[in-house]
């Protein structure tokens, strides 16, 4: 199973797409625009992005190497509608990984996705810290001084979230859109529940939250606790 983001616009297509991926038991997300896109790069880590070139607000080019600036190496599977060379060197030369070419079948993709999911991981450092936690968003593992501690798979999306976004605040209906998937139906009271029970965890029993209410704003995690 591989975590996987789908950036396209067209709905049909998007849909598609989803369909066939979570059908295969991958994780995926999907959004609509290079803006959300580098939003969700910049919060979390997948395995692959599947990143179509036209999009409404920027082009996948810019989406692509605006990531691999920031030192993004996640792979990335351009699908476009454009058959030029110059266009799909462009893509390759920006840091892509391969492209499909629409229309295109779903076996063409996955025979794709499946070449380049075999090869080694990249090692990423994708290690976070804050105080005695520590986060480590490959192995999926969390440690508090050293002893690990069992996280359901949301209360970890939930603390990762946080810890790549530090000393920032966020509403209910920001963290809502950001760590529970599109289609799901949590509410305010959800975040709430997953809150109470990732605190339990991850604080002191005699000691302030790590992660703290901001009256009439949301939430926050320091980076100095």
């Amino acid at each position: 199973m591989a975590k996987i983001l789908i950036v396209e616009d067209d709905e049909n297509t998007s849909n598609f797409v989803l369909d066939f991926l979570t059908a295969q038991n991958h994780q995926v997300e999907t959004v609509s625009n290079g803006a959300d896109a580098g939003a969700n790069l910049r919060a979390y880590f997948y395995d692959l992005i599947i990143l179509d070139v036209g999009l409404p607000d920027m082009t996948g080019l810019e989406v692509c190497k605006e990531f691999r600036a920031r030192g993004g190496n996640t792979p990335i599977i351009f699908l476009t509608g454009r058959n030029e060379t110059a266009d799909l060197e462009k893509g390759l030369d920006v840091g892509a990984d391969d492209y499909v070419t629409k229309p295109f079948e779903l076996r063409e993709l996955a025979a794709r996705m499946k070449a380049i999911l075999r090869r080694p991981p990249v090692v990423q450092g994708e290690t976070f810290r804050t105080g005695k936690i520590e986060l480590d968003s490959r192995s999926k593992r969390v440690t508090s001084s050293g002893t690990e501690i069992a996280l359901s798979p949301r209360e970890f999306s939930l603390l990762e979230f946080f810890m790549r976004n530090p000393d920032q605040v966020f509403s209910p209906t920001a963290i809502l859109d950001r760590v529970w998937p599109s289609e799901s139906d949590a509410t305010d009271d959800t975040l709430r529940t997953c809150l109470k029970k990732l605190r339990k965890k991850i604080d002191d029993a005699d000691g302030p939250s790590l992660i703290r209410n901001v009256i009439g704003e949301g939430y926050c995690m320091d980076s100095q606790k």
